[in-house]
């Protein structure tokens, strides 16, 4: 029972101090990614593609407007075949805006994806670099986006700005 007891203790003692040499950091990604200079660039870029599809809409609703109001010039004494033809054309064009949405959407998402990711790939990397460096085991995400770090203590590293200087960033 001896022998059991002081392994227990030798175990938990070990354990303890393996614990106490543990460290640990924290970064807020969203304000790191909010002064790389490559995050500007992708949302120059994201708003010249978004202008773009933007324009195409335009065009879209202006070719429904000038339908509209090609149908409303029609009058009372326009016959049944031309007021349905009238209304088939409009019911396309707004189909057509419909699904140029959707898929203008999908595109959006698609390019803000596209343009932010190596600008998170290249964050991700800076963060493990310096946490290597660090000798740190954990990184935490303590930015307002990520509410799941709900208290850090003042022994936890803050990266950010160890990870902005390895970055070049002022």
């Amino acid at each position: 029972m001896k022998l059991i007891a002081v392994l227990l203790f030798t175990v938990t003692a070990a354990t303890a101090a393996q614990a106490q040499t543990l460290k640990f950091g924290h970064i807020d990604l969203q304000a790191l990614i909010q002064v790389m200079p490559e995050r500007a660039t992708a949302e120059e870029e994201f708003g010249k593609f978004q202008g773009e599809l933007e324009e195409i809409l335009g065009d879209m609703q202006n070719q429904y407007q000038t339908k509209m109001g090609e149908f409303e010039a029609l009058g009372a004494d326009a016959s049944e075949i031309k007021r349905n033809a009238k209304v088939a054309e409009i019911q396309d064009i707004q189909q057509r805006i419909q699904n140029y949405q959707v898929t203008a959407n999908q595109q959006l998402q698609q390019k803000q994806s596209e343009l932010l990711q190596p600008v998170f790939d290249k964050a991700e990397k800076a963060i493990e670099e310096v946490a290597k460096e660090k000798g740190l085991i954990y990184v935490f995400d303590s930015g307002m986006a990520n509410r799941t770090i709900l208290y850090k203590s003042t022994q936890s590293l803050d990266l950010l700005p160890l990870v902005k200087a390895k970055l070049g960033i002022q």
